[in-house]
């Protein structure tokens, strides 16, 4: 078992192999990798609702997907809670997932937000947008293809090609532009490129304020973290970074999904259908802003003060599944341009 998963009570007694029975009808088995300590409130409040214990074994995505194939039938997962639609895809493409049927899913998670064989669905999203140093920065990139203009070029910073945020952007960009204008904006941001891709979202905002580059992406969750709380490099400098929702004109933001399904063997199936309908109630909805700074999946819901500071704006409708099969072409053009 890999030392980056954390073992709760559940792990214990599987390691121990007393958890075989661990079928009751009162609990879920949750594989999470969202990693934020305000996901608690979701839970417990589930837990509360219903008097459904959840156990949870939390790691990263592709360690619990491993550890979902090598259970096999004998595998306790109920559900599987990720973050991105390439990892969701994966889990599916791996066989960990199976459809489910729920009329409450399908009212309430919009059709592009889900599987198209309801093998998972998106329940939380971040947009993937520009921003900008507001001093160096008078005429801003207002589409991802502008940021590969020669304009900008040694100007712009960005996450490393096998980061699955870069990976899922670049393969939004091959459903709605084609796998040769793809690679041709790849190439032109590459050379756009202020600094070899280093560090996480937070980083490339801290790269505005350290002048390191004048103009970055993040997710905006990264970003309304800051507003409504002091994180280091960003907040105290947070007036000079101005942001840009891309493409508005044409197909709109990329839209960033966090998101669960299933577990293909799941031995409380009834509970975990449960689960996921939970996290598409309005309360979870209005927990994911309040909590975690995320845009709901489903409209119309409340927003937190920090996440609609940012504004209103038209996002990408594409279908995020059609996207995530694009993700090993993605990695090809990544690899044919030199974008580490």
């Amino acid at each position: 078992m890999s030392t980056n998963v954390k073992i709760t009570a559940l792990a214990a007694l599987i390691a121990t192999g007393i958890a075989a029975e661990a079928q009751a009808e009162g609990e879920l088995n949750l594989y999470s990798s969202r990693h934020y300590d305000t996901d608690e409130r979701l839970y417990s409040d589930f837990t509360e609702q219903t008097g459904i214990t959840i156990n949870r074994i939390e790691g990263k995505a592709d360690e619990l997907i491993a550890r979902m194939q090598a259970e096999g039938a004998n595998s306790p997962a109920d559900v599987l809670l990720t973050v991105d639609t390439s990892r969701l895809e994966r889990a599916k493409d791996a066989g960990v997932l199976q459809a489910t049927d729920s009329a409450l899913l399908e009212e309430r998670i919009p059709g592009n937000l889900q599987d198209s064989d309801n093998q998972w669905f998106g329940f939380s999203q971040r947009a993937r947008i520009i921003f900008y140093d507001k001093n160096d920065v008078p005429n801003p990139p207002m589409t991802y293809l502008d940021l590969a203009d020669p304009a900008y070029k040694g100007m712009v910073c960005h996450r490393s090609s096998s980061n699955v945020y870069s990976q899922t952007l670049l393969s939004a960009i091959i459903e709605n532009h084609g796998e040769e204008a793809a690679t041709s904006w790849a190439q032109g941001f590459v050379d756009n490129f202020a600094r070899d891709p280093q560090g996480g979202d937070t980083d490339q905002l801290r790269g505005l304020v350290s002048g390191e580059c004048e103009i970055s992406i993040s997710n905006t969750y990264y970003f309304a973290r800051s507003l409504r709380k002091d994180v280091k490099g960003v907040t105290s400098d947070i007036d000079m970074i101005g942001w840009v929702f891309p493409s508005q004109d044409a197909e709109g933001a990329h839209m960033n999904l966090s998101g669960a399904g299933v577990a293909a063997n799941a031995p409380n199936k009834d509970n975990a259908v449960k689960f996921l309908e939970y996290l598409a109630s309005e309360q979870a909805q209005v927990y994911f802003s309040a909590g975690n700074d995320e845009f709901p999946a489903v409209a119309g819901v409340p927003l937190s003060p920090s996440v609609a500071k940012l504004g209103e704006f038209k996002a990408d409708a594409v279908d995020l599944s059609a996207v995530a099969k694009n993700v090993p072409v993605a990695q090809k053009i990544f690899d044919t341009v030199g974008w580490k």
